[in-house]
């Protein structure tokens, strides 16, 4: 293409003058060739150029303004025949301008990014979770499970009122299946790693248990009522909880969706210039927290096994798998009215309520309906636990 006739400022004096721009094609890409009125012509380093940004047809600019560096700035007055020269030397549209410029370019990139983000959620952010998680000490677990604790003995739980001797029956029976943890090696999911395990009871809550980061599982009087009024549950079924729970210790469950909600925030942190601080707010992340359903069955995959190393049957738990549902779905009792004279109803005397649909902080939520409770027990009956899909 001829010259383009064009106004050189050459940073030396505020006076532009008239000057004719040439774009050669090379390997490397458009090279721009000025030749100053009355002046021998030169190359201006590819480096040197603010390549400007290409524009829509329907709204190109009037003029165009062209930084050099430390050689000027040039000043078009026909922005269409630039861009055509730029074209014609090689000149390639960037993927940033393609989604300026062109519709099907910006929807294809948002459809890529977007698939991008589901498969790094689903599939990238457990995968470092799973590995991150072997880093994690468990002197950190422990200390914030206190803290987490500390906050739900606050205010969300109260003390168990299982009888003493009740308790310890139910302390023997679950050092029965800590003590298989310890002397099998199989069924420690990450080498090297042996918290000490810890039942403690609570009350104030429905029919639940759940585990926490480091060896602390908590189960509710709700839970140990509801095993003994259900017919093939008992304390076979309470084993099989608290096994459940185990499994959730031992793969790491609470820590692995700690890191997981972590590593979305730090993703969106260096998207947004703000890096929140792991440490400060896995209490909060760990309240809020329920397993996924992949977590679910690797649970209920080490119960079975572990179970099974005791000569227990794990079908007893998928029976008080059911029975919570049926529990949680019951409609809220009604509150009978007071007659006249007859005292208000003492605060140590709680009514019988349906659960908030939220799950239990920091863990396995029992009584929800979850959309896979009938093939989670069908399974545990079943013995087939472990099988995959």
């Amino acid at each position: 293409m001829p010259p383009l006739n064009v106004h050189w400022f050459d940073g030396r004096s505020t006076r532009a003058r008239p000057a004719q721009a040439l774009l050669q094609a090379s390997p490397q890409g458009p090279v721009l060739w000025l030749r100053p009125e009355g002046g021998a012509p030169f190359a201006v380093p590819r480096k040197d150029v603010q390549w400007p940004e290409r524009w829509s047809a329907r709204r190109t600019p009037e003029t165009l303004s062209i930084d050099l560096g430390p050689h000027g700035s040039l000043q078009v007055h026909d922005p269409a025949v630039w861009q055509a020269a730029l074209a014609a030397a090689g000149g390639r549209p960037t993927l940033a301008e393609k989604m300026q410029t062109r519709w099907p370019a910006l929807l294809g990139m948002l459809l890529l990014v977007g698939a991008g983000l589901w498969t790094f959620y689903h599939h990238g952010t457990p995968w470092a979770a799973r590995h991150l998680a072997r880093a994690v000490p468990l002197a950190w677990e422990r200390q914030v499970t206190r803290q987490v604790l500390d906050q739900l003995d606050g205010g969300y739980l109260k003390p168990s009122k299982i009888p003493p001797a009740r308790q310890a029956e139910l302390q023997a029976q679950f050092a029965r299946l800590a003590a298989a943890v310890q002397q099998d090696a199989a069924l420690h999911h990450y080498s090297g790693y042996a918290p000490p395990l810890e039942l403690r009871f609570r009350s104030g809550m429905p029919p639940n248990a759940f585990a926490m980061p480091g060896g602390a599982i908590v189960m509710t009087d709700a839970m140990v009522e509801l095993a003994g009024s259900t017919p093939g549950a008992g304390d076979e079924a309470l084993m099989g909880v608290l096994a459940h729970e185990i499994g959730h210790v031992q793969h790491r469950h609470g820590t692995r969706s700690v890191l997981e909600q972590s590593v979305i925030g730090l993703g969106l942190g260096f998207a947004l210039g703000d890096l929140p601080t792991v440490t400060a707010s896995a209490t909060t992340l760990l309240a809020a927290t329920s397993y996924s359903r992949s977590h679910e069955r690797e649970a209920d995959c080490y119960a079975q096994r572990l179970l099974h190393a005791l000569h227990m049957p794990a079908a007893p738990l998928g029976t008080l798998l059911l029975a919570a549902e049926k529990w949680n779905d019951k409609p809220p009792a009604p509150t009978p009215s007071r007659k006249a004279g007859q005292p208000p109803k003492s605060e140590n005397q709680p009514e019988r309520r349906k659960p908030a649909d939220s799950p239990a902080p920091g863990g396995d939520n029992w009584f929800s309906t979850h959309p896979d409770t009938h093939d989670r027990a069908r399974r545990l009956q079943n013995g087939t636990a472990c099988d995959m899909d």
